[in-house]
């Protein structure tokens, strides 16, 4: 039965990360509530195991038919990587709870902007190109990747919301890169994870399957409907994510 819960999860976990990221939502509660007395950190880190596979998955589907802009994102990972795993090894010496308050408030502010700006996203026109479009996507990465390592709710979401603001790309094209940049912060994770033993690669075998599945599915609707489904998913999930970070932030 514990499988069964847990598989079903991951399957709407891969759906919803495969078009705007925010899998988590779905996911990591299903996990702590199947699991009450395992090591949280054991949970996480299941949970990056399993979601890794659609989110690379969607990065393939994706590239097929997106024009993905390799030259800034390929850096872009790399950096992104790299600081996932510096902001996994300081939550091991600095707790983020303080950041717990903060984020509401942070994503309050992108889902006003995104609900003023009607015609954001709606248009895929890319700002920068060569050298400065690959230094900003850079800089995207390192900080969100940083955030993703060391506390991690709405990763997905603030590079979609990155993405379109500050280098011009539209909802589509920005999930699609989105899905690099987040596998890259996903990988630094699980590898710090697995080396302190805390993934239960058992379940993570399973849970890999059924988030894949998800992830295709996802992934067909978004590039069945385009740029302006994937915006109103983004409004859903960052919505969602509101409610569920003002809960644990000020009435748990």
């Amino acid at each position: 039965m514990e499988m069964l819960v847990v598989a079903l999860a991951s399957l709407l976990a891969g759906f919803v990360d495969s078009i705007v990221g925010g899998g988590g939502l779905v996911l990591v509660p299903a996990l702590f509530a199947t699991f009450p007395n395992a090591h949280p950190a054991t949970l996480f880190g299941t949970n990056k195991g399993a979601s890794v596979w659609g989110t690379a998955i969607a990065t393939a589907q994706y590239s097929q038919r997106v024009q993905m802009r390799w030259h800034a994102l390929v850096p872009a990972a790399i950096v992104c990587f790299a600081a996932s795993m510096g902001g996994a090894w300081l939550v091991t010496v600095v707790s983020p709870q303080y950041l717990r308050k903060a984020l509401p408030v942070v994503l309050v502010l992108v889902l006003g902007y995104t609900l003023a700006k009607k015609q954001l996203g709606r248009d895929h026109t890319p700002r920068f190109v060569g050298q400065r479009e690959a230094l900003i996507a850079s800089g995207i990465g390192a900080v969100i990747g940083f955030y993703d390592g060391f506390f991690g709710p709405g990763t997905g979401s603030f590079f979609v919301f990155l993405l379109v603001r500050l280098l011009g790309y539209d909802f589509l094209n920005a999930s699609a890169s989105a899905k690099l940049l987040n596998t890259a912060s996903n990988l630094a994770a699980i590898l710090l994870f697995a080396y302190k033993g805390h993934v239960w690669w058992h379940f993570v075998l399973v849970m890999a399957i059924a988030n894949i599945l998800g992830s295709l599915a996802g992934t067909h609707l978004a590039l069945k409907h385009g740029t302006g489904f994937v915006r109103g998913v983004f409004i859903a999930v960052v919505s969602a994510l509101i409610l569920k970070t003002s809960y644990d932030a000020f009435l748990r």
